[in-house]
């Protein structure tokens, strides 16, 4: 039995024979699934009206608010999947770390971490720390019913790189420096990561979540073999902490063409592919064994609804080989983008993939 199957003497779950998880798990499927990363935002007039006067972060920890946003996406563009609104810093928030999300810039976190001392930030997550998310989940997975609910989290290295920055980097120095200069600072800030972002995903899978994605947003600025030696290890640390959960496992990160074959081998079900690479061409990067996502580039979305389905289609051509392919964006949806284009390329992707 994989990983990926239902677990012995569990019976099915609403969702178990969704497309969205039979693609996950490399089985045939009615239809492409399609669900997009950053769905349940900013291009939504009705997430902007909700969300209104009310900052990001708090945002996460109001479970009606977080079950509302979640769902708009859903109701609006008919996609596959709910992608669970949070943000990646929430769990660092919850164990005390000094932060904030400020509009435009991102987060920034008031006392980086650059020394041993500085560990003492990261203790320790429990579900009471997080206590909103289970709260939400519950309300999620009432509403969504057959609907699975993808759960995620910040990588190791990503959260790290806010962390040791002290916010948005364009160059990673202060995160790179630290990497090479004092390795085993960094295996134990990274390993400390791996065990709060496992505890963060156990809560959410424990709440209801079908799947999970875990987001390496800047692991694209590593070289493979600096990846292999100092990143690696604390991502398959948290892969194998939720394996025996039996939910697919997402891994997902921006400009990682090159290291497409690690991000599988750290333990992912499904990789996430963005842009830049074909997706048959990234299928011979993973290896067999392992479902793909993605990857239409977010900007054709704002091209006429032709070209959007001509390069749609393109995506499902280069996929059509694929064991397991989950259509996606090649990054998250961005702010100014037509809610509409995104129900009609939903439409599309459904139409033009039925079995």
């Amino acid at each position: 039995m994989s990983v990926i199957d239902r677990p012995k003497g569990q019976q099915p779950t609403a969702t178990y024979d969704s497309a969205f998880l039979k693609a996950c798990r490399r089985e045939p499927v009615p239809h492409t699934p399609v669900w997009f990363m950053r769905q349940a935002g900013r291009s939504l007039p009705e997430y902007l009206k909700v969300r209104e006067g009310i900052p990001m972060l708090e945002s996460c920890m109001r479970p009606e608010l977080v079950a509302e946003i979640t769902l708009q996406p859903v109701r609006r563009h008919k996609v596959d999947a709910a992608i669970y609104f949070s943000d990646i810093v929430v769990p660092l928030k919850a164990i005390g770390v000094d932060l904030d999300i400020k509009p435009g810039v991102g987060p920034v976190v008031e006392k980086p971490i650059r020394t041993r001392a500085d560990l003492d930030q990261l203790r320790d997550l429990t579900p009471d720390d997080v206590w909103y998310v289970t709260e939400a989940m519950g309300l999620l997975t009432q509403e969504l019913g057959p609907t699975p609910l993808i759960g995620f989290a910040g990588a190791p290295f990503t959260l790290a790189s806010y962390l040791v920055e002290g916010g948005p980097s364009r160059n990673h120095e202060h995160t790179k420096s630290l990497m090479y200069g004092d390795p085993q600072l960094w295996a134990d800030l990274l390993d400390r990561l791996a065990d709060i972002t496992a505890a963060f995903l156990k809560v959410q899978i424990e709440a209801g979540a079908s799947a999970v994605q875990l987001f390496d947003s800047w692991v694209g600025a590593l070289a493979p073999a600096d990846y292999r030696r100092s990143v690696m290890p604390a991502s398959a640390k948290v892969f194998r902490a939720i394996e025996s959960y039996g939910v697919p496992r997402i891994h997902f990160g921006v400009g990682t063409g090159e290291l497409l074959g690690l991000m599988g081998e750290a333990g992912a079900d499904v990789v996430g592919v963005d842009w830049r690479v074909p997706l048959d061409e990234a299928a011979r990067r993973v290896g067999p064994g392992r479902a793909l996502q993605g990857n239409l580039d977010p900007a054709v979305l704002f091209a006429p609804t032709s070209v959007v389905e001509e390069k749609a289609q393109e995506v499902l051509d280069a996929a059509a080989g694929l064991e397991g392919h989950v259509f996606n964006l090649g990054h998250g949806v961005l702010p100014s983008m037509d809610p509409d284009a995104l129900t009609r390329l939903v439409e599309y992707v459904h139409r033009s993939s039925q079995r």
